[in-house]
C-alpha cells in the first residue's frame, strides 16, 4: 500500500506518516518498506485525471508491504491507527486465504488437464487400431501368385 492511501486511513496527513517513519527506519527494513522510483510513481498516478495546483510530486512515495503497515501500528499510535490496522491485518489475511484456494483449485485442474491428455492420447490410438481394421486389405505385392508363362 501507498504512504498516501495509508496516512488516508490512519487520518493522518501523509507528511506526519512520513516523519515518524524517517525517525522509526530501522523498523522499516527493505521487504517492510521500499521508496518508488520518480518512473514508478509517475506511472502509478491516474492518466486523466487533472492535477490540482500543489499535487506534482516534490518527494517519491513508499510503499508499504504486509508487515510494513503492522509495523505502522507500532509507529502511528492513535486509536485510529490501531482500528485500522486490525482491519487491514483481517484483509490481508483473506487475501491469504483466498490465493490459497486458488492455489488449491490450480493445482487440482492441473491434475485434471494431465489425465485428460492422458486419456485422449489413449484413445486416439484405439482410434487409430479400429480404422487400421476397417481399412480394405490392400495386396501391396504385385506379383501374381502361382506358375508364370516365361
Amino acid at each position: 500500500m501507498l504512504d498516501k492511501d495509508l496516512a488516508e486511513l490512519y487520518s493522518v496527513p501523509t507528511k506526519r506518516l512520513k516523519e515518524q517513519v524517517r525517525r522509526n527506519l530501522d523498523r522499516f527494513p527493505y521487504d517492510f518498506m521500499f521508496q518508488l522510483t520518480r518512473e514508478e510513481a509517475v506511472s502509478s498516478r491516474s492518466q486523466i485525471a487533472t492535477l490540482k495546483r500543489g499535487q506534482n510530486i516534490k518527494y517519491l512515495p513508499y510503499a508499504f508491504t504486509e508487515q510494513g503497515v503492522a509495523m505502522l501500528s507500532s509507529v502511528l499510535s492513535s486509536k485510529q491507527a490501531i482500528h485500522v490496522n486490525i482491519q487491514i491485518m483481517r484483509i490481508f489475511t483473506k487475501l491469504r486465504e483466498i490465493i490459497g484456494a486458488n492455489k488449491e483449485l490450480k493445482d487440482k485442474l492441473n491434475e485434471l488437464e494431465t489425465r485428460v491428455t492422458k486419456h485422449d492420447k489413449e484413445i486416439q490410438l484405439i482410434f487409430d487400431a479400429i480404422h487400421k481394421l476397417i481399412e480394405p486389405q490392400v495386396n501391396r505385392s504385385t506379383r501374381r501368385i502361382g506358375f508364370q508363362v516365361g
